[in-house]
């Protein structure tokens, strides 16, 4: 029985580093999906239950950044190189402030003669 030579492993083909256009998308990507881990974490962690809707909004928009890269289609929603549009955002902070127990609004007063 003959034994065969070490080959030389030859190292892999590198990939050509990405535009800074991608690695900004890509870390905007990255960002949006922490957020949304994140609220998700601390409603769990604080006790607090997220509404039926609150919860399918995280998944929901957590898949669509996964696989489209950002969460809306209509470019006009949000602007250019950003995974969700301006009112995702915003419901996005909702809900990270219910799950830390903060006020979701305004304290409104009561009407006192003035």
């Amino acid at each position: 029985m003959t034994r065969k030579p070490p080959s030389a492993k030859t190292p892999p083909a590198k990939k050509p580093p990405p535009s800074p256009f991608e690695a900004q998308r890509e870390a905007t990507k990255r960002a949006a999906l922490n957020a949304l881990k994140r609220a998700k974490r601390a409603a769990d962690k604080a006790g607090v239950t997220l509404s039926e809707w609150e919860g399918e909004f995280i998944h929901s928009v957590s898949e669509r950044v996964k696989t489209h890269g950002r969460a809306f289609a209509d470019p006009e929603k949000g602007t250019p190189g950003q995974a969700l549009s301006a009112m995702q955002g915003r419901k996005l902070k909702e809900i990270t402030k219910k799950a830390k127990g903060e006020a979701r609004g305004p304290r409104r007063r009561d009407d006192e003669p003035g």
